[in-house]
């Protein structure tokens, strides 16, 4: 038998070797990537499964700003003359819907108006119950205003939705708050996370 008859034996006993190599590693890419896909559905699937909704829900109805330039009195609790102080204010009065959607009771603690300005986050505390009823007495003009508080110690049984007004107060001026950024509001429960809403309206100024 000559060398180059034995050469061609060799190459054509290897073929069939080549070509199953060649097979398995089509097999081995096609096993790669159908895990990789298996893989990041179920990743896909534990985060889906892993979001918690928000505790609560809620919508903005409407939002009224009343600016106002005050001027104190000149005088102390006592009637003793003391000087005078002059200071812009912007009261806003929201009408709020907040729905309890889990299924726990939730304790509603402390509300907050947010107006984003120039310098960063302005906020003010909503008012309480009994300082909610002054704010009418003190501003007659905002009566038509004057509906249900909304009190910033609120109870939400599983599933109930209660809504009524909300009082805040912030020292600016009229300009200043004209040029604010953006207006959120947010609500507080006691061991759950606060929720955040904004307005889709937009504000009437009263």
């Amino acid at each position: 038998m000559s060398l180059l008859h034995r050469d061609s034996e060799g190459i054509t006993t290897d073929a069939p070797h080549g070509e199953e190599l060649t097979k398995g590693s089509s097999h081995l890419l096609w096993t790669t990537i159908i895990a990789a896909v298996v893989v990041t559905i179920a990743i896909g699937l534990f985060v889906k499964l892993g979001e918690k909704k928000p505790v609560a829900s809620g919508e903005i109805v409407q939002v009224w700003a009343h600016p106002r330039h005050l001027q104190t009195s000149g005088y102390d609790a006592n009637g003793a003359p003391i000087p005078k102080e002059q200071y812009d204010q912007v009261l806003v009065i929201a009408h709020v819907k907040i729905r309890n959607q889990s299924n726990l009771p939730l304790f509603l603690h402390q509300i907050l108006t947010n107006a984003t300005l120039g310098d960063g986050i302005h906020s003010s505390y909503a008012a309480y119950p009994g300082d909610y009823d002054r704010v009418f007495i003190a501003y007659p003009e905002l009566a038509s205003l004057h509906g249900k508080g909304l009190s910033p110690e609120t109870t939400f049984e599983p599933g109930q939705t209660q809504e009524g007004n909300i009082v805040s107060a912030f020292r600016l001026t009229k300009p200043e708050w004209d040029a604010r950024k953006e207006l959120s509001f947010t609500f507080n429960f006691r061991y759950q996370p606060a929720v955040v809403l904004k307005p889709a309206v937009a504000v009437i100024e009263q």
